[in-house]
């Protein structure tokens, strides 16, 4: 069982977690995520099965789409309301005094990262260390905000939704974070769902109980570089680990990581050239 499914993540969840269900449901030896999403959110999860899993480091950064509310007068640890809660206070923002908060984080702006994070701080995560009760000092990273549209407002109980489109390596809790300090009153995620990720959108997933084994498709249809077909011999050399002559692949090579298929047009793996090398080298063969 190898390929690629994806799922729309329930809420209350790891993205492990979920892997990991979906995993045992289709009866796959290995499964993982190509990034991760909160408990608290759903949304776009791209799961890679059985041999796909040794490709997920070759998936490239990549923007994506959200769908978040943020609850302005509450602070909390995790930025989130899942999270502790540090400060409450009444506040009184208006739709047209949030959307202009909002839209002023439009563009290339530097964002600290939470706490409560994946990324590495001396070989350990943030949210291992913020566990513990350890709070370190970020650096600011410097992200690309796409485009921000407004949704809804609820000024009654001071909460706000809306789209946001993004580089990857931005957080959206962060955001939210940011958008209350900058309006003086505080704000932490409410809700937030992924949209869209690796070019895939929350309208080709499916839920954990909706998916079977037809729903798993190529995984060569997520790696977003050029192909080359070679012939029977290449084929099986490449397979069995040789590399392959570049003046024997007929085309315009150029540096760079390459799909490589067989005569019947079937993935076998990828292969990369670089300008001052004869051969292309393997990077990783496709093992079903």
């Amino acid at each position: 069982m190898t390929g690629v499914v994806f799922l729309d993540k329930p809420q209350g969840m790891t993205s492990f977690s979920a892997a990991n269900k979906l995993r045992w449901k289709l009866g796959a030896k290995k499964a993982g995520h190509t990034g991760t999403l909160d408990p608290m959110a759903t949304g776009v999860l791209v799961v890679m099965l059985g041999g796909a899993t040794r490709f997920i480091d070759f998936l490239p950064s990549h923007d994506k789409a959200y769908r978040a509310s943020v609850k302005l007068g509450v602070t909390t640890d995790t930025l989130d309301l899942d999270g502790e809660i540090l400060s409450q206070k009444e506040s009184c923002i208006t739709a047209v005094e949030f959307e202009k908060a909002m839209l002023s984080y439009l563009g290339e702006i530097d964002q600290i990262p939470p706490m409560y994070s994946a990324i590495k701080k001396d070989g350990k995560k943030l949210y291992e260390l913020a566990r513990q009760g350890i709070e370190i000092e970020r650096e600011s990273r410097r992200v690309n905000i796409y485009s921000l549209e407004m949704l809804s407002a609820d000024e009654a109980n001071q909460e706000f939704s809306f789209d946001v489109a993004c580089s990857a390596g931005t957080y959206v809790r962060s955001l939210a974070r940011d958008i209350g300090e900058a309006l003086g009153c505080g704000a932490a995620l409410s809700s937030l769902r992924r949209t869209e990720a690796h070019g895939v959108k929350i309208a080709q997933c499916k839920r954990l109980e909706e998916i079977t084994a037809e729903d798993i498709v190529p995984l060569d249809i997520l790696l977003p570089y050029p192909s080359v077909t070679v012939s029977e011999a290449q084929a099986k050399r490449f397979c069995n680990g040789g590399a392959l002559e570049r003046k024997r692949l007929y085309i315009k090579t150029q540096s760079g990581l390459y799909k490589v298929y067989s005569p019947d047009n079937e993935f076998l793996g990828l292969g990369e050239i670089t300008e001052d090398l004869p051969e292309m080298a393997i990077k990783r063969i496709y093992v079903k």
